[in-house]
């Protein structure tokens, strides 16, 4: 069950206040969940209930994205600048040093956060940034035509389509292997989202020269990769492994870029055998 959305007003030390939207459930240590770029929290609920049995989980729009507003003038939206809003969100929210879960842009915050060593331990979903120049252009023109897409395409016609099998695939196939799992509601919610983000084209923008090149001692890291990517190839989580020498690498069967829908009972353990 969704827990209620709910708002806090982060004011860092040496930066402008910001608003963050979140879901908090379950008790125990700190879970926290970060999105990818277009997306918003709701695509982790396929799993934070089973997270929730045994640890508090908080699920955070990133900033710009979902419910969570853009950040305020011309803030920048690169990792020197999200990262350090992110650990002010986590001490307002009472998340000291969390576990970090995170798909696409946010398994890179989340790797980021392991190597400033901010958290407990890091599980990163196909995370971005080990891409070669050309995947990366390829990952960005796709994203862009999702966005662009999603802009163009009038609600009535997204609700039309997302009564059907097909017409879900249509909109959400590039990110799920099974979108006809996907409940019609959450892909006029999620194509919504990815339309409606204000914080869309300065994160993509703020993305094209990001390598993740550097390793992630003294923090458990697993790194999970779905065998169905389609975004961002399977073939890049080697490259994580090599980057990431102590870290855990897991193959997700029949999992797409977002694999919390395809196999939430999978991603689950993944996370939790991390946690553990």
């Amino acid at each position: 069950m969704a827990a209620p959305v709910s708002f806090a007003r982060i004011t860092p030390e040496d930066r402008p206040p910001f608003t963050v939207a979140y879901e908090r459930k379950g008790a125990g240590e700190p879970i926290v969940l970060l999105h990818g770029i277009g997306h918003h929290l709701q695509a982790w609920h396929p799993v934070s209930d089973i997270l929730a049995a045994s640890h508090e989980v908080i699920s955070l729009d990133l900033p710009g994205f979902g419910a969570s507003p853009a950040l305020p003038g011309d803030s920048p939206y690169d990792l020197d600048s999200v990262l350090p809003l992110l650990t002010a969100a986590f001490t307002e929210l009472g998340a000291h040093r969390p576990h970090v879960v995170g798909n696409s842009l946010g398994g890179l915050l989340a790797l980021e956060l392991g190597r400033r060593r901010a958290v407990r331990s890091v599980t990163a979903l196909s995370p971005a940034g080990f891409w070669t120049p050309a995947e990366r252009r390829y990952a960005f023109g796709v994203l862009r035509g999702m966005y662009a897409g999603a802009q163009a395409l009038p609600e009535p016609m997204v609700e039309s389509l997302a009564r059907s099998a097909l017409g879900r695939a249509s909109l959400t196939g590039t990110i799920y292997a099974h979108p006809g799992r996907r409940s019609a509601d959450a892909v006029v919610a999620e194509t919504r989202a990815l339309r409606d983000a204000p914080g869309f084209a300065s994160t993509l923008a703020a993305g094209r020269g990001v390598r993740f090149t550097d390793d992630v001692p003294d923090v458990p890291v697993t790194i999970g990769w779905g065998s169905r990517d389609r975004l961002l190839l399977p073939r890049q989580g080697i490259r994580a492994k090599h980057t990431i020498p102590g870290a855990r690498l897991v193959r997700l069967p029949g999992c797409g870029h977002v694999p919390m829908n395809d196999d939430p009972a999978l991603v689950a353990r993944v996370v939790l055998d991390t946690v553990r």
